[in-house]
């Protein structure tokens, strides 16, 4: 091989109860190496893996992409899957390109992470929610640290306003058995859901919840919205049109942002992946991920993960959501929060936004207390 060309791993689930957002996320890689090449960026030549959403998968494939020569590793989407692989990369000096929102409370010498942290994402919703009455919350979520992170980090910034949630059930990744939950949930009549389910399980709950509401006459959306964290584009075509609308999510990326780079974004991805998914978030991660590695790797010369580390705090780029530029201090991403309601389309309408990019502050150290009333420290601009 060409020694200018960079072998890279790429690193998602396209099978297994993520996998519609696993192959959004390996859509926004791939497009964004097909773009460094034709903008006469440094050749990058990815090498794929697929744990089809199995644990054991993600760490079979790091240690195989890592001892093959290769250093630097765009993938992943859920903490479980990065948390178990971290220390391959820290043994073997690796330099893990994390491209998903995320809990926080985390930092490494040998992960970039170019996802949303928690003051970009759960911080927003929660003055969100709190400035239009949002006072109980009941959460769901999937059994691991995403979920019960940012379920913790809900709970303090309620009791800090003087609320409470009424009640908190996890479930396992994939589980579509809701009924009981449900009853639960309409027996508390909570001011809003808080859904960390991922994948099919998101789905199904969305579905079930919508229905069992319909049969009281209960106007879900208004009276008792769900809002989330990661919910998506591509995932609003899987929940299905009976329960689609009206889904808060707070998140740095929807396909409908009116600027003439998203345009081309939007339009890029949609002529090279006619057939989908529909990009989100998490696809626009991955594509910031390459584009800042390949800047990276440009700037330094080498793919020494110290050298690459340094010149990727030194590197900026115009992604689709605004400008994005990292931490150095915490190899985090600034980005840009914005929150929104979901419509019949299965898209998102933009309601509220930052005024410009957000820097990360992945332990809320620089947001204690977690949550301050809106009224008194306004973050996001409504939009009209």
């Amino acid at each position: 091989m060409d020694q200018s060309c960079h072998r890279i791993g790429i690193l998602f689930s396209t099978a297994g109860p993520y996998g519609l957002v696993g192959r959004a996320m390996l859509n926004g890689a791939l497009l964004a190496v097909e773009e460094v090449k034709a903008g006469g960026g440094p050749a990058l030549a990815p090498e794929l893996v697929d744990p089809a959403g199995e644990i054991a998968g993600y760490a079979a494939g790091a240690e195989r992409l890592l001892e093959s020569g290769i250093r630097h590793v765009v993938g992943c989407y859920t903490s479980s899957s990065r948390k178990e692989i971290i220390p391959i990369f820290e043994k073997r000096d690796g330099l893990l390109w994390y491209p998903s929102h995320y809990e926080g409370f985390e930092t490494s010498g040998n992960v970039v992470y170019t996802g949303a942290s928690p003051n970009q994402h759960i911080v927003p919703l929660v003055r969100h929610l709190l400035a239009r009455g949002g006072r109980t919350a009941y959460c769901v979520g999937a059994n691991y640290i995403w979920a019960w992170e940012n379920n913790r980090i809900l709970r303090e910034a309620l009791a800090l306003a003087g609320g409470r949630v009424a009640g908190e059930r996890y479930f396992a990744v994939g589980e579509t058995a809701f009924g009981q939950v449900i009853e639960a949930i309409l027996a508390a009549r909570p001011d809003f859901v808080f859904n960390t389910l991922i994948g099919t399980s998101a789905y199904r709950f969305l579905r079930d919840l919508r229905g069992a509401c319909l049969a009281q006459g209960i106007d879900q959306p208004r009276a008792m919205p769900v809002a989330s964290c990661s919910l998506a584009e591509p995932e609003l075509e899987a929940i299905g049109p009976e329960a689609v609308e009206g889904h808060l999510s707070s998140s740095v990326y929807f396909t409908s942002i009116d600027s003439p780079r998203n345009r081309a974004f939007t339009g890029a991805y949609a002529a090279r992946f006619p057939d989908g998914p529909t990009p989100s978030a998490d696809t626009e991660a991955s594509y910031i991920a390459v584009h800042l590695l390949a800047r990276a790797l440009a700037r330094a010369g080498t793919e020494d993960v110290a050298a690459v580390r340094r010149a990727a705090c030194a590197v900026a780029f115009e992604a689709p959501q605004g400008p994005v530029r990292l931490d150095e201090t915490t190899l985090h991403a600034c980005l840009t929060p914005r929150i929104g309601v979901s419509t019949a389309a299965a898209r998102f309408r933009i309601v509220a936004q930052a005024e410009e990019p957000v820097a990360p502050d992945p332990y809320l150290v620089r947001s204690a207390p977690r949550v301050v009333p809106v009224s008194r420290r306004p973050r996001l601009r409504v939009v009209p």
